[in-house]
């Protein structure tokens, strides 16, 4: 058995100590668990004692808690998750970027703030390029922080209207099944969009601001033939989009704006003969100049643990599958003729 250590932290300010600790222990009871030590306040000094490496994660696990409150972060869950998950990696040095500007308000006040360094790349990304494309699993924020943006670009007048977009594809349903006239039909598959945006602007700003042709949320198929100048322009779900459309897509772009495009691969919804258009511009354009490719991973998911541990799971069952099959001679697929 390996022999117990102490490992003490300081913590200078009680406001500090009281956020790292928690409602009712819970951080330090989530951090003990995790790394198998033990946490005892004493005064203005935190004493951990366990492993020597466990100890050793556990202070910097601390150190970078209390230097995110300091800087005014509130301290949850998430956080210590993450921060754990950075130290496992050696990446505690990244926690100061973790602690950022705010991206955008909402209708009650809250600040929108990237929480992991996967997030903060994504926004830079944002703020620095024409065209962004935002990959990652359910939980990363990659559509809400989009919405985000676009509604601080909004505010600030650099862009005069935003346009939001999906493809209408899901599984298992199409369009004509569903009840109701078209704007019936395609309301549902842009719920998403309209959540975000009520909570940015408030559903008396959003709805005065759609009246006026300010904000446009629509499906793919609306998008074809237009030419979308000062605008932010995010297509969301872009993995069920086909070649053909998201080139379409692409070349809708004016002058002064602005594209995030946001997907997550491994929820292609598209017949196994379609080529999902997510996958094949994140191959065409790749090294192109103004346009940036963000993946995001199961360690920026800012939703609920168990989300995490969902996708890991999934993850590794695919790895297994791919594996397990056994090879098959490529066949050449045939061409596919773009169409603007």
């Amino acid at each position: 058995m390996a022999s117990q250590i102490e490992r003490f932290v300081n913590v200078e300010r009680v406001e500090d100590m009281i956020s790292v600790f928690g409602s009712f222990d819970a951080n330090i009871k989530y951090i003990e668990k995790a790394l198998g030590v033990a946490i005892v306040n004493r005064g203005d000094q935190l004493r951990i004692s366990g492993e020597e490496e466990a100890a050793d994660k556990a202070a910097r696990t601390l150190e970078g808690l209390i230097a995110l409150s300091s800087k005014g972060e509130a301290i949850d869950e998430q956080r210590v998750r993450y921060l754990i998950t950075l130290v496992q990696e050696g990446n505690e040095a990244l926690v100061h970027r973790m602690a950022k500007d705010v991206v955008c308000i909402t209708a009650k006040g809250k600040p929108i703030k990237a929480k992991t360094v996967g997030q903060q790349d994504y926004m830079k990304a944002i703020l620095s390029n024409i065209v962004t494309i935002g990959v990652g699993p359910a939980g990363t924020g990659k559509t809400y922080l989009a919405v985000a943006a676009a509604v601080a670009a909004f505010r600030e007048r650099s862009v005069n209207r935003i346009v939001l977009t999906r493809p209408a594809v899901e599984a298992g349903e199409r369009l004509g099944f569903l009840p109701g006239d078209l704007q019936n039909k395609v309301d549902p598959y842009l719920r998403p969009l309209y959540d975000a945006l009520y909570d940015m602007l408030g559903a008396e700003s959003f709805q005065k601001y759609q009246e006026r042709g300010s904000i446009e949320v629509a499906p793919l198929a609306y998008m074809r033939g237009r030419t979308l100048d000062d605008s932010f322009i995010i297509l969301d779900e872009a993995q069920n989009t086909t070649r053909e459309q998201m080139k379409m897509f692409l070349t809708r772009l004016g002058f002064n704006s602005k594209i995030v495009i946001t997907g997550d691969v491994t929820q292609i919804d598209l017949p196994e003969d379609k080529v999902s258009g997510l996958k094949d511009a994140i191959r065409v354009l790749d090294g192109v100049k103004d346009i940036a490719v963000c993946r995001l991973t199961s360690a920026d998911v800012v939703r609920h643990a168990l989300v995490q541990q969902i996708i890991n799971a999934y993850e590794k069952a695919e790895r297994s599958r791919a594996a397990a099959k056994p090879h098959e001679p490529r066949t050449e697929r045939r061409k596919y003729h773009d169409q603007a």
